[in-house]
């Protein structure tokens, strides 16, 4: 029931500025405004509450606003349906892998903690106090990337007159937590990971990550048709690194397309394989139950491997070998720079084995693991100097 407070000063505006009551239920002001006319010809009414006067008619201001820039915002609209909206049309030919990134993030860390909020309602305050919360759980990529989820469902929320302004756009990022630094493999513990990895479905996959260091998403895009195991005329066996499983399947950079000769156990390792992978395709076909990508590495049914696999198999191979699970799929490759660097090769030589476009590349993404390259201008000038004072 709604009725004046005759100890507050309620508040009947002028024709068009709305009427605003105290409501003895609810303990707080409501507000009835009228908008004008739908197309239809039916009348735009809108009901508001709030803790005062003042409160009430900032929002009839609000809505004001909203109509004069043509948005409809319903007053049930909350960010979680923002989220969900924009997960569902605004990442429409976006790779899996960025759509299942943005996914786990937005059900982590967003919805959960602002999804029950009003979108309409939603306030830079309200951004800034998750964002301080969340820094304390997520490293600063991560939590720029939730950022990134929050704003740009808040974009096509705003390009579907859902809401007039991106309150998102209206904050600062702060730090967040420092990340784990990548780890490399000392070569004990690259060796026992292939050898307790024979275990495993992806034996031949480790075995290649680590000898020639290509990118997961690399190794997870090769087809047979890529891979030579034989000689042929002057080239040795070797693979050819042309795709990935990123969005047209196109490489990181031009640079990533490359040639890589293979190690001789590289290439034993993946003629068995392919002998395992044929007896798996023949009981599969078999059955109707086989699908031809000609992928190198593939599920049980000739599909394509997802990184979640990958990664929960590499874990299995790292308890058999009785390490700790606290290497990634992509720290592979990082272990095999750290091989190659500790035996001596120079950057410029892994640089071009890598696919980056320049030896800076390689330097800042791997700078831990260039031991011999970082250690070189001390061992020189140390020389220099201990021959002269001999």
């Amino acid at each position: 029931m709604a009725s004046r407070n005759p100890s507050d000063k309620a508040k009947r505006g002028r024709r068009g500025e709305g009427t605003i009551f105290w409501h003895e239920e609810k303990k707080c002001y409501r507000g009835d405004i009228s908008l004008g006319y739908t197309p239809s010809g039916k009348r735009r009414r809108k009901t508001v509450y709030g803790p005062t006067v003042a409160d009430v008619q900032d929002k009839f201001k609000r809505l004001r606003a909203e109509l004069e820039n043509g948005v409809e915002a319903s007053a049930k609209y909350t960010v979680g349906d923002a989220v969900r909206d924009w997960l569902v049309r605004g990442l429409v030919g976006r790779d899996a892998g960025t759509i299942e990134k943005n996914r786990i993030l937005a059900e982590k860390h967003v919805i959960p903690l602002l999804g029950a909020v009003k979108l309409r309602e939603l306030t830079a305050d309200h951004v800034d106090d998750w964002l301080a919360d969340r820094k304390n759980v997520l490293a600063t990529r991560s939590l720029k990337d939730t950022h990134a989820v929050l704003r740009r469902a808040i974009q096509h929320a705003q390009r579907r007159n859902k809401v007039l302004r991106n309150v998102a756009e209206l904050v600062d990022i702060p730090e967040g937590r420092i990340g784990r630094p990548s780890k490399a493999m000392r070569l004990e513990q690259a060796q026992a990971v292939m050898e307790a990895s024979k275990k495993t479905r992806l034996h031949a996959y480790f075995v290649l990550s680590l000898l020639t260091g290509v990118r997961t998403e690399e190794a997870r895009a090769l087809t047979w048709d890529r891979v030579h195991l034989e000689k042929e005329g002057d080239l040795p066996p070797h693979v050819e690194v042309w795709r990935s499983v990123r969005k047209g399947g196109d490489t990181k950079t031009k640079k990533s397309r490359r040639t890589l000769a293979l190690p001789e156990e590289v290439v034993r390792v993946l003629i068995a394989h392919r002998e395992r992978q044929q007896v798996v395709r023949a009981r599969a076909l078999a059955k109707n139950r086989w699908a031809e990508n000609n992928l190198v590495f593939c599920n049980r049914y000739g599909g394509p491997l997802t990184a979640q696999t990958v990664r929960r198999t590499l874990a299995i191979a790292l308890r058999m070998a009785g390490l700790p699970v606290e290497w990634t799929p992509r720290e592979l490759r990082h272990s095999f720079v750290s091989l190659m660097s500790a035996n001596g090769a120079s950057i410029e030589l892994i640089s071009r084995l890598v696919g980056h476009r320049t030896t800076a590349v390689t330097e800042a993404v791997y700078r831990h693991e260039l031991r011999p390259v970082i250690t070189e201008g001390a061992e020189i000038i140390g020389k220099a100097f201990g021959s002269k004072s001999a």
